[in-house]
């Protein structure tokens, strides 16, 4: 019997895409091991000097002029990649990529970044007979996602799919499955344990999160955070930030038992379900995971556009908050340090997540569209 093959692909703009990419795959395998996967970070995989060096030159765009990255996003929000642009990528980026899909032969094809669907999109135009299935990993619906060559599109919420059929695209080519996490984020684990195992004390716990690229808040919020360490326990975590983590281990203000300074970390469910707070920028995937986790969350600095629309969704919805001020922390670390406040608010965010969310449904509907 045939195993059933699914080609997951992905760019490393932000780790958010590549994440979702992986979640997805690790669930589809969950619920069906027969299941086939592959991910692949396109331009990387096909150019591995020239791919990373353009992702981290976005990088620095986005941490020094998000300004820019704004203006950008919003002047494009209404236009798909027109095809002089996708010829043009194809021809300088992804020459081989029919190569890399004749040689998988997936039965089905899921992009998570608008760059590799925009190729696939222009490969099927020219012939190539496999489903094209496009997860936007954010809570918006940039342009640069939309393509007529598009099967299907999986989208994190309804407004979403208003988006989208707002431009033309019909009601059938688009499902509302929400935003795929890994596994580990459908379960909760036992929070005495993890405290045991991460050697961390049964106190009220704030998890403090830069992404992938380890972006943190304004130095000033940062410190006063520390104000709190007495009774409230810290985790910085800056993933693969090198700089920014050694800055403040050396720093005096962070040094302090109640505080703990991580690096990149494959253990972010097992961090959430041990804390009580979740300091975060908005990226599309970790706000999803917070909300599957029932999580509260401070959102910061949020990058001009998809972010922005992130955050928005989130903060009407009542899963979190924007941190612009002392006042905004002195709030909500008053309120973890009530334990009845701070449980029944954790108790509603996991009934309002169970109204809008199920972590396992994407999986589940990329599996019935595979039959």
């Amino acid at each position: 019997m045939h195993k059933k093959r699914v080609l997951l692909l992905s760019e490393g703009f932000g780790s958010g895409h590549t994440q979702a990419a992986y979640a997805l795959a690790y669930g589809l395998r969950e619920l069906d091991p027969s299941v086939q996967t592959r991910v692949i970070e396109l331009g990387k995989f096909l150019n591995p000097v020239l791919g990373p060096m353009i992702v981290n030159a976005y990088r620095k765009t986005v941490s020094k002029q998000p300004k820019l990255v704004g203006i950008v996003y919003r002047r494009q929000y209404k236009k798909s990649l027109n095809r002089l642009t996708q010829l043009a990528l194809h021809r300088i980026f992804y020459t081989h990529t029919s190569q890399v899909i004749n040689q998988l032969k997936p039965d089905l094809i899921v992009c998570t970044h608008p760059v590799p669907n925009a190729v696939v999109s222009r490969l099927k135009r020219l012939g190539l007979d496999v489903p094209l299935y496009t997860l936007i990993t954010d809570y918006d619906a940039h342009g640069t996602w939309t393509s007529p060559e598009v099967t299907k599109y999986l989208v994190s919420t309804p407004l979403v799919k208003k988006k989208l059929t707002d431009r033309g695209i019909s009601e059938d080519r688009i499902e509302v499955t929400g935003i795929p996490v890994h596994p580990n984020f459908w379960h909760t684990h036992d929070k005495p344990e993890l405290q045991s195992q991460f050697e961390l004390k049964p106190m009220p716990t704030v998890l403090i999160m830069g992404g992938g690229w380890g972006i943190l808040y304004s130095d000033n919020l940062l410190e006063y955070m520390t104000r709190w360490r007495d009774t409230i326990q810290l985790i910085y975590c800056v993933g693969n930030n090198d700089r920014a983590r050694e800055k403040m281990l050396s720093d005096p203000i962070f040094q302090h038992p109640n505080i703990r300074i991580l690096g990149f970390t494959r253990e972010v469910s097992k961090l959430m379900d041990v804390s009580d707070l979740l300091v975060t920028k908005p990226g599309g995937m970790t706000c999803t995971e917070g909300l599957s986790k029932g999580i509260p969350m401070l959102f910061y600095e949020p990058i001009p556009g998809q972010e922005e629309e992130n955050c928005e969704y989130f903060i009407q919805n009542g899963f979190g908050e924007m941190l612009d001020s002392t006042a905004t922390i002195d709030k909500w670390f008053k309120l973890i340090q009530e334990p009845y406040a701070s449980v029944q608010f954790r108790r509603n965010l996991l009934t309002k997540r169970n109204q809008q969310y199920n972590p396992t449904q994407c999986s589940r509907a990329v599996l019935q569209l595979l039959q």
